[in-house]
């Protein structure tokens, strides 16, 4: 088992659904970046983002922290799920944290969860209010945006990427069936 099984990938590629499927799968502990940075900073995504992008980036790094902590609190020890944000790639402080631990441990495992930008757009309209950082002019400008960030974001991921999963059309227990086959198998190279 790998220690931490990290879910990486753009906003709205399932990360959460995902995680909280496979650590149920594994019985092991599941923990949410986006919840935790809640948690620290006391102020949702959204309010944190509109403050400022540097004390969101802090608090995402100071979270992230927190659930490393949390594993090594974790008396099993057996391992633990942890759905990174959506934006912890753009992150220089969160990253290195990150690839320092990935390098410390050969028992880490990254995933990326892979959608299509038409498919993550679906998802983040049909949640209402577009969040701060995708508002242009128009929805079109809005949509546009959001596609050369989901891009861009998917091909960080997928370098870090242990290795990736189509999470286009397959509901979360199937992504996580899927996922749990996948690291029985890498733990048997």
């Amino acid at each position: 088992m790998a220690s931490f099984i990290f879910l990486a990938g753009p906003k709205h590629s399932g990360k959460t659904s995902v995680g909280r499927e496979l650590a149920n799968l594994l019985v092991i502990p599941f923990y949410d970046l986006d919840q935790l940075i809640e948690e620290h900073a006391g102020k949702n995504i959204r309010e944190l983002y509109q403050t400022s992008e540097n004390l969101f980036q802090q608090e995402e790094t100071a979270a992230l922290e927190i659930a490393l902590q949390k594993k090594a609190v974790n008396e099993k020890n057996r391992g633990v799920v942890l759905a990174l944000s959506g934006s912890i790639i753009d992150n220089p402080g969160a990253m290195a944290v990150l690839k320092k631990v990935l390098q410390e441990s050969e028992g880490h495992c990254v995933v990326c969860l892979e959608v299509s930008a038409g498919t993550a757009w679906q998802r983040i309209v049909s949640q209402g209010e577009l969040p701060p950082f995708l508002k242009a002019e128009t929805a079109e400008a809005s949509r546009e945006k959001h596609r050369l960030l989901h891009e861009r974001r998917a091909k960080g991921y997928k370098k870090i990427a242990s290795f990736s999963i189509l999470a286009e059309e397959k509901g979360a227990a199937t992504l996580a069936a899927e996922m749990a086959a996948l690291l029985a198998e890498k733990l048997k190279q």
